[in-house]
Formats: structure tokens, C-alpha cells, sequence
């Protein structure tokens, strides 16, 4: 991504008119309620087209359930109009959720809980500038739910696995959306990474891997960092989802 297409992106963002939602007193409470309203792709109906949807609300809910009333904060890689971000804000009442997205022209909504952040997270030195500046404004250094929903490509998904899983608290949820997308989408496949689903087996079952992108030590550290890998599959061929809980 090009300086000036991204600038422009952002310029468009910034002036653009956003629905606010903080006081928009809406009487729903599950959260796959949410995903609709909003128009996430998340529900089990996707509201833009009316059909089935990824169907991740109730594996989102048997996570999140416990942290309702908890101040937390979630970074999501990948937020496109905002919808999941709406929804999970209302959700869990006390958290502040940080979107970063290569576009972010496309954001439609606005809270005070909800910051966006527009930039291309394969510029590794932007986005370590962009953390530092959470940290030092929001104060805010590890995120107790990373969310990877961005483009998907696997080796964006491994660099940013790579990159973010450091930033997560202890205990935390590192969530990999629609991870086998590469396996069902040939062009979006590199042949010299490993897939997602094998590296998962050989992170939970200690087996070191040939890698160009991991390091044989950076491949131990991520498994003395994971507690436990925990797959799901949604409604939809491509609908797998995968929660990684940090030790």
C-alpha cells in the first residue's frame, strides 16, 4: 500500500459523517443480535445479503461471556466498516476496542470506545509506532483479546501472529478468523509457508518446523507462550475460527 492511498483513505475517514452509537439505546443483548444489527458477517445471518452468515456468535459468546462486566481491551486487525466493533463494545460495556485497517474509509460508526487506526500492518515500524502511541495516550501496552479478520492471506495471518502475539496479555485470547481461507483459495496460498492448521498441530504437539518466517527459538517461545488451541467451525466452508489462549 502506497503512501498517498493510504493518506487518501484515511483523509476520507476523517471527514466523513459516522453513525454514533453511544446513545442509540438499542434493546438487544445477544450478541449474535448485535453482529445482525450492526452487519457483521460474524452472525449467522449476514444482514447485507440476508443469508447465512460465518455463524462465530456463539463461540464468541462462550468466550466472552465471563468478561461482560470487566474492563478490557481488544485490538481487531481487519475491522472494514466497523460492525463487529459496534457490536462487541455493546456487548461488553467496559471495553475499548482498537481497529486497525489497511482502509479505513469504509468506517461507518463512531463511540467513544472505539478507536480506529489506519495503516497497513505489514509496515512493521508503523505499527510499532502505532502501539507505541496506545501506549503512551491510552496506556494500554498488552490487549486481553487480539482479533486477526484481515485479509486473510496466510502470510499476513503468520506475520501478524508472529508480530501481535507478544502484545497479549497473559491469559489472553489471540483469535484467528476464517484461518483456512488459504486452504479453499488457491491464489491466496504461498507454497513456503506452512498452513495455519499445521502449524497449530506442530505448536500443540511441541514440533519444531521448517519455516522461512519463524525462527527455530521464536518457534519454542510460541509454545512455552500458548496455553491451548481451541477450533471452531461456523456455518459457511470457509467459517473456521480459532482461539488461542496465552499461558
Amino acid at each position: 500500500m502506497n503512501f498517498f492511498s493510504l493518506f487518501k483513505r484515511n483523509l476520507i475517514y476523517k471527514f466523513k459523517k459516522k453513525i454514533s452509537i453511544d446513545n442509540d439505546n438499542i434493546k438487544i443483548n445477544s450478541l449474535d443480535g448485535l453482529f445482525y444489527h450492526y452487519g457483521s458477517d460474524k452472525a449467522d445471518i449476514f444482514k447485507q445479503k440476508e443469508n447465512k452468515g460465518h455463524g462465530y456468535s456463539k463461540f464468541y459468546k462462550q468466550k466472552l461471556e465471563k468478561l461482560k462486566n470487566q474492563k478490557i481491551n481488544i485490538l481487531e486487525i481487519g475491522s472494514y466498516a466497523g460492525a463487529s466493533a459496534a457490536a462487541f463494545v455493546k456487548y461488553l460495556p467496559e471495553s475499548n476496542i482498537f481497529c486497525f485497517d489497511i482502509n479505513i474509509s469504509n468506517f461507518k460508526y463512531k463511540s467513544k470506545k472505539i478507536h480506529v487506526f489506519g495503516l497497513d500492518i505489514n509496515n512493521q515500524n508503523k505499527t510499532l509506532k502505532t502501539i507505541n502511541k496506545i501506549a503512551d495516550q491510552y496506556k494500554i501496552e498488552e490487549f486481553d483479546i487480539i482479533i486477526d479478520d484481515g485479509s486473510h492471506n496466510l502470510s499476513d495471518i503468520l506475520i501478524a501472529f508472529k508480530f501481535f502475539f507478544k502484545y497479549l496479555k497473559n491469559e489472553g485470547l489471540y483469535v484467528i478468523e476464517d484461518f483456512k481461507h488459504p486452504n479453499y483459495y488457491r491464489y491466496n496460498r504461498n507454497i513456503d509457508h506452512i498452513l495455519i492448521d499445521k502449524l497449530f498441530k506442530n505448536l500443540e504437539n511441541k514440533n519444531t518446523f521448517n519455516s522461512n518466517l519463524f525462527t527455530k527459538n521464536e518457534q519454542l517461545e510460541l509454545m512455552e507462550m500458548i496455553d491451548k488451541i481451541e477450533v471452531y467451525k461456523g456455518n459457511l466452508n470457509d467459517s473456521d475460527i480459532s482461539f488461542i489462549t496465552k499461558s
